[in-house]
């Protein structure tokens, strides 16, 4: 598409979902969720621009041009309609989708996603410093590299919760060996990201969700973007389903994906597909607010049996 090579996954068959990766990841993320997933829907998992087998131009790499290319890789594929689910920076990937194309969206599912708060880690904040091509170039020589890999590796076989997220981190420090993908990479990060936090918010926009089903999934343990900012979306967006996971990191669909998988089920079970209303859509720009009238949706907070969101964020 537009003269670049756009990497995907599609399987399965019924109501479709699109799958959308966090930075320095690509679609290989959601391989222990996609064959349970392919069972119930038609799954889409694409490598976003500048990751995994996808194309790594010198391109535009906002959250605006993400969203843009998913309703056109929708379009080439013949879908009309999804349900969008994004995974941290992918997360901010789908609220954008969801924002600028609501006629093609049916739900909005956020897995430990950017844009509900401005903390992140600093690894991810050092993204955006000058010479970090240089230092990470020189970070990922041969011998460097399978030294540090090796070291993540070994931690996160520990019990620490500290380490749980490591071992997929080493996955993204070895996609650094690719100068295209470093470059690639410090653009989307620039984009979202400065040296005091995330940029990009939903905060300003979360009352527009009052028109689509939406559910929020963390790890209680994540060491990337705090568990908290799964109660900013309890607080942002109401009617949301959130269900924080115990025992799982910045990567819950990795940690527990059975449980993750029936969460998803239950969440598209449980809501039927958002029918755009350009009059609906139209009055919630103009009251700029939550309307004091509820919709049908009931907001569910869960994490384990008697902890709420506010105690597992503080945890």
């Amino acid at each position: 598409m537009h003269g670049h090579q756009r990497a995907f996954v599609k399987v399965g068959s019924g109501p479709v979902l699109l799958l959308l990766h966090g930075l320095g990841c690509d679609h290989t993320t959601w391989e222990p969720v996609i064959d349970t997933l392919a069972e119930h829907f038609t799954v889409i998992a694409p490598d976003l621009l500048g990751h995994g087998q996808s194309a790594k131009p010198r391109a535009d790499y906002s959250v605006g041009g993400y969203a843009n290319g998913m309703r056109d890789l929708l379009t080439v594929l013949g879908i009309d309609k999804v349900t969008v689910v994004g995974h941290s920076f992918g997360g901010g990937v789908a609220m954008q989708f969801a924002y600028q194309f609501p006629e093609r969206t049916e739900r909005l599912m956020l897995v430990a996603s950017g844009g509900l708060g401005p903390e992140v880690t600093p690894v991810i904040r050092a993204i955006t410093l000058p010479g970090f091509h240089q230092v990470m170039g020189a970070l990922t020589l041969p011998g460097v590299r399978h030294a540090g890999i090796a070291g993540m590796r070994a931690l996160s076989a520990t019990p620490l919760r500290a380490t749980r997220d490591l071992d997929e981190v080493a996955d993204i420090y070895d996609s650094f060996k690719d100068p295209a993908a470093r470059a690639a990479i410090r653009h989307v990060v620039r984009a979202v990201v400065d040296v005091k936090g995330q940029i990009v918010t939903m905060a300003d926009r979360a009352y527009l969700t009052q028109a689509m089903p939406m559910c929020v999934v963390w790890g209680r343990d994540d060491q990337v973007i705090p568990v908290k900012h799964a109660g900013n979306a309890a607080a942002l967006a109401p009617d949301a389903r959130v269900e924080v996971i115990p025992h799982c990191g910045h990567f819950p669909h990795k940690d527990d994906p059975e449980r993750f998988a029936r969460i998803m089920v239950e969440f598209i079970g449980d809501n039927q597909p958002a029918v755009y209303s350009r009059a609906r859509w139209r009055t919630l720009l103009k009251n700029g607010h939550m309307s004091p009238v509820r919709t049908a949706r009931s907001t569910r907070v869960r994490t384990a049996p008697t902890t709420s969101v506010t105690a597992a964020a503080g945890a």
